[in-house]
């Protein structure tokens, strides 16, 4: 499933936790947005460059399926690969392990809409649809 620039780890902190030590479920969003984030840059697309010209990406829908607790201390390992891509839109599924284990924490997917400064529906940018239909095919 996973090739380099496939998977970020990320370490936990206490920050991350609730009270319990246990990281904090809407964490895992924010770990999805850093996979998503490192997956494009490897493939050489620049999140901030597409801000630059005006277009920005929105997230429309998310699913989470939490299958055990990470913790405090530990360190997870966040696999993301491209599931879809549309004229406006893509989708990218998302696996969190523990590292050390490989215990499979949260599975779940992302998917993301282009719009532009106004919040309008626009087209992908094709140079960028070329690069994400590669990595598909690549799947």
């Amino acid at each position: 499933m996973t090739r380099a620039g496939d998977t970020l780890e990320v370490r936990i902190y206490y920050q991350d936790t609730d009270c319990g030590g246990v990281v904090y479920y809407g964490n895992y969003l924010r770990y999805f947005e850093q996979g998503r984030t490192h997956w494009l840059e490897t493939r050489g697309s620049s999140v901030k460059a597409f801000m630059d010209a005006g277009i920005l990406f929105a997230v429309v829908h998310a699913e989470l399926h939490y299958r055990s607790p990470a913790r405090y201390g530990e360190t997870l390992t966040i696999a993301t690969r491209l599931a879809e891509c549309r004229a406006a839109s893509f989708t990218f599924a998302h696996e969190i392990r523990e590292k050390r284990s490989g215990r499979l924490v949260v599975e779940g997917s992302a998917r993301l809409v282009a719009v532009d400064t106004q919040g309008k529906l626009v087209k992908l940018p094709k140079d960028l649809r070329g690069r994400l239909a590669k990595a598909i095919g690549a799947t």
